[in-house]
Order: structure tokens, then C-alpha cells, then sequence
């Protein structure tokens, strides 16, 4: 992932479910709130400071009504200051889950189970048990997926959903971390039955996109993430949510990506100074296309092994064709100065919110860098070029080259 912004404490059970489902998925920037990106959320004055002397600390579970409880977990949530490791920020994290399900258990003894606060404190412990579970608590994680069974059937039909998504989460989390794929068709099924009882649910169609996602950066993964597409793509097309219309209308761009294998790639876009780039002057050549942006770390550690195969294979009929996913041109432009970078780069002015480059748009890029390497007969060889595959493939393409 790219390096996470101010706060690192979601408050949506979202932030759970691409936590548990993005697993081993690292050196990635995530768009849409991708997976295990951490949300930005405002630090609250009630929220829990660095102790004189020490680090972020997570006080004992106060006595309290149900409403001072939440009032007490909404702000161990939102953390005032920054941990100054990783380490403290799981410790921190592992404490917050753990207070948070004892405080849910004392909500869940005060009050009735058709009670608005019931339902939040049960979806509270949910989250918290999955979030346990996900930093390597076992109990904690059979304690979710037992206490999720006993909510699936609830009355209160968000509360069931919740449950239903924690728990095809959880199948999902033991199918990845085993690397067996085989549940993949029933993970897709149940979780489109799911969003087509409710298109418009922000939370059920966030769970499509990071399974969707998820199994898309998986190895061997690309035909489960094409279905999962073609499943959930005409369900987010029926909703009246805007954000999941628009969800729907990525998965084309991906599905479009996915389709590349062993097919033409269309690269069309501006130069950084501001001529139209023709493809044709790349025809008859081995070509990489990087999906990139300053702002990206992986993108910028990615940026050596590049230059070191440009040097090595360009004279042989290697090129690279950077698509920056940067909104700042003059910034951009400094960086490909100063780093010397010396293959054609295509920039454009965002269409909208974020990084929606139209190449990216067309083809559906959710996670940079995306690096996609095309052959001498114009047909792409893989979407994944990244670090010593890049450099594997090259080998073999030009073995034969003087």
C-alpha cells in the first residue's frame, strides 16, 4: 500500500472487511479506498493520548450506560496522536478490539435485542472479533464466525447482512491464506445473492469490490476476479446509489484489462509536453506500460529496476510508456527531471475526483503500479511486469537478440 494518511482507525466495518480480505497484498496504492488502505478520519477531543513516557495506551472498560460505552469506543477509535511504529499501532489495534468486544458485551446485557443500541454494539463485536481474528487471535476468530451463525438469521435485516458479509469475509480470509481457490465460484455466488437482495447497500458492494479485487492480485486468481465481475457488475447497475453505479462501470474498464492476455492494448493519452502520444512509434518493439504516480511508493521503489532493464534492452527494441496517475503536471514534471527518467510519459487532467487518468479509466486500474508488457507483435504478455518478472521476461524475449 502507499503510506497511510493521518489516521489509522476506520470507523466502517468497510475498513474490516479490506483489512481481512487484502491478507499478504502489499507495495500497492489502492484507489476507492482499496484494500487495507487506512480511512482519514478526524481526531476527536475525547479520543486517547500518548501516555507521559510512552506510547499509545488503551485505558480499562469504564463503568457505564450503553450510549458512554459506545461514547468510550468512538473515541479509543480515533487516536489524537500517531503511533510511533508499526508495532505499537497492531498493539494499539489488538487493545482496541479487545475492549471494544467487552464493552459490546456490556451493551448487549442492557438492553433488548430489537434496540437500535443492540444492533450497534452486535455489529461493534463483529467487527472487533474479525479484527482480532485478522492479527492472529484463533479464539477470537472462531469466536466471530460462530457468533456471526447465530445473527445470520436475525429480524433486523442490516444486522443479518452484516453477519452474512463477516462471514463469507471469513471464508474468504481461510481460502486465501491456504492459496486453495476452489471456493472462489461459492464466495462470488453468496455474496452476489447478498447484493441482489439489496443493490443499494454501500457496505455488501464494498465487499464485492475488495473480493473482487482481492482475487484479481492473487496468482492465478484473474478468471475468479473475471467472474466475480461479470456477477456483481449488472447488480451494481440496478442500484440507485451513484458511488455503486459507478463501481459497476469500473468493473467494464477491468474487465477490459483482465481480457488483454494475448490481445492488442490500446496506449493513447498526451505527453508531458503536451503532444499527442502516437503509438505507432512504438510499433515492432517490446513495450511496458506503467500505470504509476509520484505520490505511490511501491510506484517510485519500482522506478531502478526499470532504468536498469531500459539500459540494458532499449538498444534491442525495448521501450517504456510511463501513464502518470499524478493531478499536479508541474510537480510531475520536476520528479521525471530530477530522476532522469528517459521514456515518453503520459499525463492527463483527472476526469473528476482522483486519479481517473482516462487510459486508467478505460482499463479499469484500482491499484498502481499496474505494469503491463506488451510483445514485439503489439499482443500483451502479462499484466503483472513487476520487480524480477520484468526482468525474467525480458531475458527470455531478447535471448535471441545480438
Amino acid at each position: 500500500m502507499g503510506d497511510p494518511p493521518e489516521a489509522f482507525m476506520s470507523q466502517r466495518s468497510s475498513f474490516l472487511l479490506a483489512a481481512a480480505l487484502a491478507g499478504g497484498l502489499v507495495g500497492v496504492c489502492m484507489f476507492q479506498g482499496g484494500a487495507a488502505a487506512f480511512a482519514r478520519q478526524p481526531a476527536t477531543a475525547e479520543a486517547p493520548a500518548a501516555e507521559a513516557g510512552g506510547g499509545l495506551k488503551v485505558p480499562p472498560l469504564p463503568a457505564g450506560t450503553p450510549a458512554e460505552l459506545l461514547a468510550f469506543v468512538e473515541g479509543l477509535r480515533q487516536p489524537t496522536v500517531r503511533p510511533k511504529s508499526r508495532e505499537e499501532m497492531m498493539s494499539y489495534m489488538k487493545d482496541v478490539a479487545t475492549v471494544t468486544v467487552q464493552a459490546a458485551d456490556k451493551i448487549l446485557a442492557q438492553v433488548q435485542p430489537a434496540d437500535a443500541t443492540a444492533v450497534q454494539a452486535a455489529k461493534l463485536k463483529l467487527e472487533s472479533l474479525m479484527m482480532l481474528g485478522r492479527l492472529g487471535d484463533e479464539k477470537a476468530a472462531a469466536d466471530m464466525a460462530a457468533y456471526a451463525k447465530t445473527l445470520a438469521a436475525s429480524p433486523n435485516a442490516e444486522l443479518a447482512a452484516e453477519a452474512q458479509r463477516m462471514m463469507v469475509v471469513a471464508d474468504a480470509q481461510q481460502m486465501f491464506a491456504t492459496g486453495d481457490l476452489k471456493a472462489g465460484p461459492a464466495l462470488i455466488e453468496r455474496a452476489a445473492a447478498l447484493l441482489a437482495a439489496n443493490p443499494d447497500d454501500a457496505e455488501t458492494a464494498g465487499l464485492a469490490m475488495q473480493l473482487s479485487g482481492a482475487f484479481e492480485n492473487l496468482p492465478g486468481g484473474e478468471e475468479l476476479a473475471a467472474a466475480s465481475m461479470q456477477a456483481f457488475g449488472p447488480l451494481f447497475a440496478k442500484s440507485t446509489n451513484p458511488q455503486i453505479k459507478q463501481m459497476g462501470e469500473s468493473f467494464a474498464g477491468t474487465l477490459r484489462r483482465l481480457s488483454l492476455i494475448g490481445k492488442p492494448m490500446e496506449i493513447k493519452g498526451t505527453l508531458l509536453d503536451g503532444t499527442p502520444f502516437n503509438q505507432a512509434s512504438v510499433a515492432g518493439k517490446v513495450v511496458l506500460v506503467d500505470f504509476w504516480a509520484t505520490w505511490c511508493g511501491p510506484c517510485v521503489a519500482e522506478i531502478p529496476n526499470m532504468i536498469e532493464q531500459y539500459e540494458k534492452y532499449h538498444a534491442k527494441g525495448f521501450e517504456i510508456v510511463g501513464v502518470s496517475l499524478d493531478e499536479d503536471r508541474d510537480a510531475l514534471a520536476q520528479f521525471v527531471t530530477e530522476k532522469k527518467l528517459p521514456w515518453p510519459v503520459l499525463f492527463e487532467k483527472p476526469e473528476g475526483e482522483g486519479w481517473r487518468h482516462p487510459l486508467a479509466t478505460f482499463y479499469g486500474i484500482t491499484g498502481i503500479p499496474q505494469l503491463i508488457l506488451i510483445g514485439r507483435d503489439g499482443n500483451v504478455i502479462t499484466l503483472n511486469a513487476r520487480g524480477e518478472k520484468l526482468g525474467e521476461k525480458l531475458a527470455e524475449l531478447f535471448k535471441d537478440a545480438g
